[in-house]
């Protein structure tokens, strides 16, 4: 049996479906958003529809962004002779938060993961590849994937394309826990990973 509404039903079962968000939590959410005034709702569904349809990937680096630079990319006081290569947006932000980094990015988006079905030609492979042949100012790639299974096996794949060329090639150090995803590790951590980075 329902307990509310179809309305209030609908809006807690699109809120369940957002990642991260439980059963209580969705339903906690809907009543906050419920009893918000009626400018406040407005306000929120319409940021969410411009990000929606503003949001694009940066033509550089791939990370989101509404412009079709980046502000990282972008930014001439950064070393565009380093880049960090990360699996989504949100490790790009867990880097950006040490304040340490003055490097550029190129996001994958994923992560090769044979188990999955998810090869080198599913994330932004070609594109680093590409970037890099166009680049000659790039000295250096490090590589700073998740220390799991998947961010692994992507690290060494990446090596082996770009050892050939000449650019040195880094991992980052450990200090980041097998298994853990860098959004949820903390600056001090991802910081001593960075500088401890090793040739691979």
């Amino acid at each position: 049996m329902d307990l509310y509404s179809g309305y209030i039903n609908t809006l807690i079962d699109e809120l369940a479906a957002l990642p991260g968000i439980g059963s209580k939590s969705a339903q906690r959410l809907a009543f906050h958003l419920i009893n918000l005034p009626e400018g406040r709702v407005k306000r929120l569904s319409e940021a969410i529809l411009q990000a929606k349809q503003n949001v694009r990937y940066c033509r550089e680096c791939f990370t989101l962004t509404d412009s079709e630079i980046c502000p990282i990319c972008k930014n001439e006081q950064r070393d565009h002779g380093t880049i960090m290569v990360v699996e989504n947006t949100r490790d790009l932000a867990a880097y950006e938060k040490t304040g340490k980094y003055r490097g550029v990015y190129h996001v994958l988006h994923g992560a090769i993961s044979p188990m999955l079905g998810i090869g080198p030609h599913d994330i932004r492979l070609r594109e680093l590849m590409e970037r890099l042949s166009r680049e000659p100012e790039v000295k250096e790639v490090i590589i700073a994937t998740n220390s799991s299974l998947e961010g692994e096996t992507t690290a060494m794949y990446i090596s082996k394309l770009i050892k050939p060329t000449g650019i040195r090639v880094t991992r980052i150090a450990s200090g980041v826990p097998v298994g853990g995803d860098l959004e949820y590790i903390d600056e001090v951590t991802l910081l001593r990973a960075l500088e401890g980075r090793v040739d691979m």
